[in-house]
C-alpha cells in the first residue's frame, strides 16, 4: 500500500474526550402553542363581545381599545416565546468543562475550563433554596443554570459535582470493551 492511501483506524475513542456529563438547559414555558391559540381566541371573543356591548351603548371608541388590548397581549406572548429560544449547554469530559450559552437572539458565548481547576459555588437562601450556581476557575466566575428553579438547581448541582469528581479521577481503562 502506498503512503498516500493509508487509512488511519481508530478502534477506541480517546478516553479524555468521552462525555461524562451533558446538559441542555432551556427556559421553562408552561404555555404551548395550542394553549396560546386557545388563550388568544378566548381573549378575542370576550374583548369583541364586550366591545360590541359598548358600541351599542354609543361608546364606539371602547371597541378599538379592546382590540388594542388583544394586540398588546399577543405581542407580549410572542416576545415571551422568542426568549424561550435561549439555551445553555454544559458538557464535562475528562479534559474539559465547556459552557456554551446561546441567547434568544442567537448570540453565542462559550467558556472552557479545566475540570481539575474548576470549583462549583452556590448562593443559598434559607427560605427559597439555591438561588445561584457559579463556576469559578482562575479568577473567572460565571453563573450557570439560570433557567432552573431551586429544586432543579439542587439536582443539577449534585449531578455536576459527581461529573467533576469523575473527571478529576481521570479516564479508566476497561479491557473488556
Amino acid at each position: 500500500m502506498s503512503p498516500g492511501n493509508e487509512i488511519e483506524r481508530k478502534d477506541a475513542a480517546d478516553p479524555r474526550e468521552v462525555q461524562i456529563f451533558s446538559a441542555l438547559l432551556t427556559p421553562h414555558r408552561s404555555l404551548n402553542r395550542t394553549g396560546f391559540l386557545a388563550v388568544m381566541l378566548f381573549l378575542s371573543v370576550v374583548s369583541f363581545a364586550t366591545g360590541l356591548a359598548f358600541l351599542m351603548k354609543g361608546a364606539w371608541p371602547v371597541l378599538g381599545f379592546f382590540g388594542l388590548d388583544v394586540l398588546v397581549v399577543w405581542w407580549a406572548f410572542k416576545a415571551n416565546f422568542r426568549t424561550a429560544q435561549a439555551r445553555e449547554e454544559i458538557t464535562v469530559t475528562a479534559s474539559e468543562l465547556r459552557v456554551r450559552r446561546i441567547s434568544h437572539r442567537g448570540q453565542v458565548a462559550e467558556w472552557t475550563f479545566n475540570p481539575l481547576w474548576v470549583r462549583l459555588d452556590m448562593e443559598v437562601d434559607e427560605d427559597f433554596g439555591i438561588e445561584h450556581l457559579y463556576l469559578i476557575s482562575r479568577g473567572h466566575q460565571i453563573q450557570i443554570a439560570r433557567f432552573l428553579g431551586p429544586e432543579e438547581k439542587a439536582s443539577f448541582y449534585k449531578g455536576l459535582v459527581e461529573a467533576l469528581n469523575a473527571a478529576k479521577r481521570g479516564p479508566t481503562y476497561n479491557p473488556i470493551n
